[in-house]
C-alpha cells in the first residue's frame, strides 16, 4: 500500500483535527502514514506522498509549527522530483490572503521539482464551520488511486 507523510501546519487546531482524520482513514485502508507536527525535510521520505493540511496564519503566511519547513525547503533547494504532493488549504474567506500560506509552500516544492498528485482543496470556514467534512469528502475522491 502506499506511503503517506501528512504535514500540519496549525494554529488553533483546524488543520490537526483534520490530519488526525485523514490518518484514521488511511489507516483504515492499510496505508502507512506519519503525522508531523513539526515538519522537518530530513524526516520525510521524498518518495511518500507528502499530504500536506494547512490553513493560513497572520498575512497570508504558514502558521509557526510549519514556517520553518518552508524556509528549510527554500534554502537547502532539495531534489524533489520523485516527491508528490496534495494540498489541503483551510482558511476564511473574509481575509483577502485567503489560503495564500498553503500556496507559498506549493510553490516552493514545485520549485524543487515536486508534482502535485490531485487538485489542491480550499476550505473555508466561514461557510464550513466543520472544515472535516470537505476535507474527508475530497479524500475520498482520489483515495483509490493510492
Amino acid at each position: 500500500m502506499a506511503k503517506i507523510d501528512i504535514l500540519v501546519g496549525t494554529t488553533l487546531g483546524n488543520a490537526e483535527y483534520v490530519a488526525d482524520e485523514f490518518s484514521a482513514i488511511l489507516t483504515g485502508l492499510s496505508h502507512e502514514n506519519i503525522i508531523h507536527m513539526t515538519p522537518k525535510y530530513a524526516d520525510l521520505d521524498p518518495k511518500s506522498l507528502w499530504l500536506i493540511v494547512s490553513s493560513t496564519h497572520g498575512a497570508g503566511d504558514l502558521p509557526d509549527n510549519i514556517a520553518p519547513f518552508l524556509e528549510e525547503i527554500l534554502s537547502q533547494k532539495p531534489d524533489l522530483s520523485d516527491t508528490k504532493y496534495a494540498i489541503c488549504a483551510i482558511g476564511d474567506s473574509s481575509y483577502d490572503t485567503f489560503c495564500q500560506g498553503p500556496e507559498k509552500l506549493a510553490q516552493a516544492l514545485e520549485s524543487c521539482g515536486a508534482q502535485v498528485y490531485v487538485d489542491k482543496i480550499q476550505i473555508d470556514v466561514q461557510y464550513d464551520h466543520v472544515p472535516e467534512d470537505p476535507a474527508l469528502a475530497w479524500l475520498e475522491q482520489w483515495q483509490d488511486r493510492l
